[in-house]
C-alpha cells in the first residue's frame, strides 16, 4: 500500500522515468511503464497540476562554468533572528544553492557554491554582515563520491517494489 493513495505504481514508475530523463517523449514514457502515449500524457499533466512534478530543469556541471568548489555552511543565529527576513536576505547569494533550516546549535545549513577559496572568503564576509547571525562554520567539501539525481521513490515512497515494478 502507497503511502500516497492518490498515487499507484504507474504513477511513481512515471515520476522515477521523468527523473532520469525529463526530455523523454511520451512515447518513450509510455514504453518504460507499458501504457498507450495518451494515458501517459494525461497521468503527466495530472502529476504535474497536483504539484508532484514541480518542473523541468537541465543539470548543468558547474565544474566545466569553474565552480569548482562546494561548501557547508553552518549558521548560528542570535536570539532575535527574523528567520524569514534572514532566508530571504541570504537566498539572494548567488552562492547559495541550498538553504536549510536545521535542529541543533545551528539553525541553518547553507550548500554553497563557489569558484575557489578566495571567492569562498568574500562569499563570507558578505554573508556574515546578514543580519542575525551570530557565527558560522564552514566545511569544505573535497569529494563527492556519491550524489543521488532526484529520489529513490521506490524505497521512500512505493511499497517496496522498484522502479521497474516487478517488486525484485
Amino acid at each position: 500500500m502507497l503511502d500516497h493513495p492518490e498515487l499507484d505504481d504507474l504513477d511513481l514508475r512515471l515520476l522515477d522515468a521523468l527523473q532520469r530523463n525529463a526530455r523523454s517523449t511520451f512515447a518513450e514514457l509510455a514504453g518504460a511503464v507499458g501504457l498507450g502515449s495518451s494515458a501517459v500524457h494525461d497521468r503527466v499533466k495530472r502529476l504535474e497540476q497536483r504539484g508532484y512534478v514541480k518542473g523541468y530543469a537541465a543539470r548543468i556541471d558547474g565544474r566545466r562554468l569553474g565552480i569548482a568548489l562546494i561548501a557547508f555552511v553552518s549558521v548560528y543565529t542570535t536570539p532575535d533572528v527574523q528567520y524569514e527576513a534572514f532566508t530571504r536576505a541570504v537566498a539572494a547569494l548567488p552562492e547559495i544553492a541550498e538553504i536549510h533550516s536545521v535542529a541543533g546549535e545551528e539553525s541553518f545549513v547553507l550548500k554553497v557554491l563557489t569558484r575557489s577559496t578566495a571567492h569562498l572568503d568574500d562569499f563570507l564576509s558578505r554573508l556574515k554582515a546578514t543580519a542575525g547571525i551570530a557565527r558560522t562554520k564552514t566545511t569544505i567539501v573535497l569529494s563527492t563520491p556519491f550524489e543521488r539525481e532526484g529520489f529513490a521513490l521506490a524505497g521512500l515512497v512505493g511499497n517496496g517494489a522498484t522502479p521497474s515494478g516487478n517488486g525484485r
